[in-house]
Order: C-alpha cells, then structure tokens, then sequence
C-alpha cells in the first residue's frame, strides 16, 4: 500500500487501563504535512467490564492456583469486549471494517516488572483479528523492555507528536489508575528533549477504597473525599514509599500500589475516619504530580489534564492547590481544550501508535523509557 495512503489511513485505538473498569475505543485518523500533525477523532465508544471479568482480572494480580488457564479464559473475554468496542465504533461512524488500516490494542495490564525483564499484558490479538476481520497490532512494551527500557510509559511519544508546540513547554498528565506525566518540549528548543515517568498512584487507591467502603465504583467527581480531612500523618507515611524518590525513568503499576501496601500504611494508625482516608489518598496522587510537574517543570504555565482523574473535580482542586504551594505559576487544563476529550486521549495514543508501526515508525523516547534507542513498537497479527 502507498506510505501516503497509510498516512491517511483510519486506525482504532483500545485501552483498558490499571483500573480495570472497561473499554475505551476511538477510531481516529492522522495527518503530518509541512511539520504539523493533526489527529481526528472519528468515533469513541466504551465498554463496561462486566463483573465477573473485573474479578477475574484484579484476581490475576496475584499469583495462585491455574492462573495460566484463568489468565487465558480472562484474555478471552477480554478480546470480546474489544471486539464488541471495535463493532460499536463502526457502527458508531458508518464505517466498513475494510476502511481501517490496523487496531492498536494495548491489551490488559496484570504484571509489570521491568526490573525483571517483562511486562505482561493478557489480550488475544489473533482472536481480535478473526473477530474484526482487521489488522491488528498489539504487544507494545516487550520490544522496549527487550532494549533495555521500562516500556512504560508509551504516551509521552503521542503527546510530543500531537501535543508539542513551537515555542511552549508543555506538561500532560494522564490520571488513570497510575499518573503520569509528559513533559513536552518546545520544538524549537533541543536542549531539553521530551521526558516522562510514572509519577505513582493516579485513581487506582481511590477506586479500591471506596470499593471497599462504599461499594461504588469510583468517587464520582471526588464527593466522598472532599467530604473528608487530610490525615497529615498517614500522608508523610504514603509519601515515604521509595518509589516517590526515585528519579525517571521510571514506571509503576499495581505490583506496588495495591491494597497490601495501603493496608501496610494505615496499620500504625489504628482507626481512622474512611472519609479522610479518601481525602488523604486524593492528596497523596495530587501532591506526588505536583512534586513531579515542580521538579521536572518548574517554568510550565499549564498543565493539560486527560484520563479519567481529570472528572474528580475535587482531585483538580487539590492538584491546583498543591501546584500553588509548590510555587508553580502552572494553570490546569483539559485535553479538550487542545481538540481531544480527556477520555480519548489514551485510546487514540494507541491508534497513532498501531499507525507507527504500520509505517515503521519509532514509537518510543528513549529519555522517557530508559531504553538503548527509539523502537518500532508492537506486533501484527494480521486479519
């Protein structure tokens, strides 16, 4: 196929993240012409996790009894999800599935230690490929690992392509489960290339204490911990986690930030109030960014906010505050105010990433990952 076709192509995207709550879908084309770059989002579709599926997956944490078949049978159900995301997004658009060039599917996020030399994403592509009759691309951290790198995180490449401006630092943070965050350089400024970390715990301490103390899903718009007060003792003990010290690259996941290590925080204070414990943890992912964007961004005058913490508007409020007391003159902002909604940017990061690889383009930055070299990231499983 022509490369100029290939550039013009239609990709979808699918993204199920570290919380483990479903499926984001976009399908989306791309455009780079005289060194400007556009991304359109065509359609965006989610899908809920039923479930048994998230019991499965956040049971797949942990080591125990068959977890190579049940890890098998969640990947299954898993790739029907995509499946079902992939149909609604055609429909969605009117599009044939002939008329997309490849899907980019990230896959399930259940281990991730590249200390070890692995990072282990359940999916199955090939199902994908029989199911929607497209290509698909998938397996994109094993070639960066493999190059000595975290292959963690992938989106601060997308965010330089789409988001970089000429003159302008700027900074994304992407609040899933895990935050992260992107310091895009100025183009025009080659001394200080684009980097990115993991910056430690985005939604995912939120959404399992609130799980467990209120049966709810998520903190819609931050309620429950707005109504609570910060504990400034179980604070400093959250804050005192190793990983915070580090310097990037460096990447995390719910290896470390899980329930045992909440548990283990909160054993030396005895009987909190469950409230404040949702305002503390709030502010344990709002002053770790803050501490992250101030370190490595001290001059950003904004801050462009996606993934699914950019809806906690009582999140946003402490990330403000905590950039404040920083002494950060950064201001908070949407995605949506650069042209993508904050729940779309992931998924179209892996539809431009299925669109590298279709070129044999490099999707990685070396400075963010760790690795030896940019690398053409993923593997084709063919339609």
């Amino acid at each position: 196929m022509p490369s100029d076709l290939l550039t013009h192509a239609l990709y979808i995207g699918l993204m199920s993240g570290t919380s483990m709550d479903g499926v984001d879908g976009v399908l989306g084309s791309f455009d780079a012409q005289d060194g400007a770059h556009t991304a359109q989002v065509i359609a965006h579709a989610h899908v809920d996790f039923a479930p048994s599926l998230r019991a499965m997956l956040a049971a797949l944490q942990n080591s125990d009894a068959d977890e190579i078949h049940r890890e098998a049978m969640a990947a299954n159900l898993l790739t029907q999800c995509y499946a079902d995301c992939v149909a609604q997004l055609l429909a969605a658009s009117g599009t044939s599935a002939t008329s997309i060039r490849a899907i980019g599917a990230h896959g399930q996020t259940v281990r991730h230690r590249p200390d070890l030399g692995y990072s282990r994403q359940i999916n199955n592509p090939a199902l994908l490929a029989e199911l929607s009759a497209i290509d698909v691309v998938a397996d994109f951290r094993s070639r960066d690992i493999a190059a000595g790198g975290q292959g963690a995180p992938l989106v601060p490449a997308f965010h330089q392509w789409l988001f970089g401006a000429a003159s302008t630092q700027r900074v994304l943070a992407n609040i899933g489960g895990i935050s992260n965050i992107s310091v895009v350089a100025a183009s025009n400024d080659s001394t200080r290339p684009t980097t990115g970390f993991d910056t430690g715990p985005g939604n995912v301490l939120l959404d399992y204490w609130i799980a467990q103390q209120r049966g709810v899903a998520y903190d819609a718009g931050g309620a429950w911990g707005a109504s609570g007060v910060v504990h400034a003792g179980l604070l400093a003990a959250l804050r005192d986690e190793p990983f915070f010290k580090l310097s990037g690259p460096k990447s995390t996941g719910r290896d470390l930030f899980n329930a045992a290590w909440l548990q283990h925080c909160l054993a030396p204070f005895g009987t909190l109030d469950v409230a404040d414990i949702q305002a503390t943890l709030t502010e344990l992912t709002a002053t770790t960014l803050a501490a992250a964007i101030h370190a490595h961004a001290p001059s950003a005058t904004q801050v462009y906010v996606c993934g699914g913490g950019a809806f906690n508007s009582f999140l946003m409020t402490r990330l403000q505050a905590a950039l404040t007391l920083y002494g950060s003159a950064a201001s908070l902002h949407s995605t949506a105010s650069l042209g993508v909604p904050p729940d779309q940017v992931e998924a179209l990061a892996f539809a431009w990433l299925a669109r590298q690889f279709t070129l044999r383009e490099s999707a990685s930055i070396a400075a963010v990952t760790g690795a030896r070299g940019a690398r053409i990231l993923g593997a084709l499983y063919p339609s």
